[in-house]
């Protein structure tokens, strides 16, 4: 769905989008024909947020109603400060960047569509920088991050996908292939779909290890009628 991000559906039709990077918004518009009406943010980084500056003028032109957007507390000063701060206002009707969106902050939980979702903060460039995002019973979506056995070894209920951040070699901030082997059990590795890796020599890399990988377009089935896109 566009540089690491994802949208769950429900009986084929979008539920959740988590993040809105580059070509986010053109991809997701490729498969629904619209603009999203709720988004979840893992963390506000460029290559995660930067498609929230195309959809606010979008919904603008559009006159759509707001897009709920759920955002972990810690992260709304920086996402302020990123895609809110400049230019402030739109040429077309005096529209602020807000002004497109219902913000929900958020913390351990929500609600939404009826569904409860619960986020874990992950080891990414500092404490609260980056989350994760839980279906339970259904998925379990890592965001950017290091490993986080913590949280998967402990925190799930033993039947979700767990799609996880993952490149062939390690840095501080992302996952690398020899750290799911020394970090992570094999019955749960085996619930492993491996994403945000840099390229397809790399994805080949990592099916030839063993894991499933997530390539572009691809849709993965869920419990009850749902599945994720990315």
């Amino acid at each position: 769905m566009g540089c690491s991000a994802a949208c769950i559906e429900q009986h084929q039709k979008p539920l959740l989008l988590i993040d809105c990077g580059p070509g986010t918004l053109a991809a997701y518009q490729a498969n629904y024909g619209g603009l999203p009406n709720a988004i979840f943010m893992t963390h506000a980084h460029m290559d995660h947020i930067a498609d929230l500056e195309i959809l606010t003028v979008r919904a603008r032109l559009q006159e759509v109603a707001p897009i709920t957007l759920f955002v972990p507390l810690a992260l709304i000063p920086t996402l302020h400060q990123r895609l809110a701060t400049y230019p402030g206002t739109m040429a077309e009707g005096d529209h602020d960047f807000w002004q497109s969106f219902q913000l929900r902050p958020v913390t351990d939980q929500f609600i939404h569509a009826g569904h409860t979702f619960k986020l874990y903060p992950t080891r990414h460039h500092a404490p609260n920088s980056s989350h994760a995002l839980c279906l339970p019973g259904h998925m379990f979506f890592s965001g950017d991050t290091r490993p986080i056995p913590e949280i998967i070894h402990h925190e799930l209920t033993g039947s979700e996908a767990i799609f996880h951040d993952c490149g062939t070699i390690p840095n501080p901030s992302h996952t690398g292939l020899d750290d799911l082997n020394r970090e992570y059990r094999d019955d749960v590795r085996s619930r492993f779909v491996l994403y945000h890796y840099a390229d397809e020599a790399a994805a080949t890399t990592l099916e030839a290890a063993g894991y499933q990988v997530a390539r572009p377009n691809e849709r993965f089935s869920l419990p009850d009628g749902k599945r994720l896109s990315l």
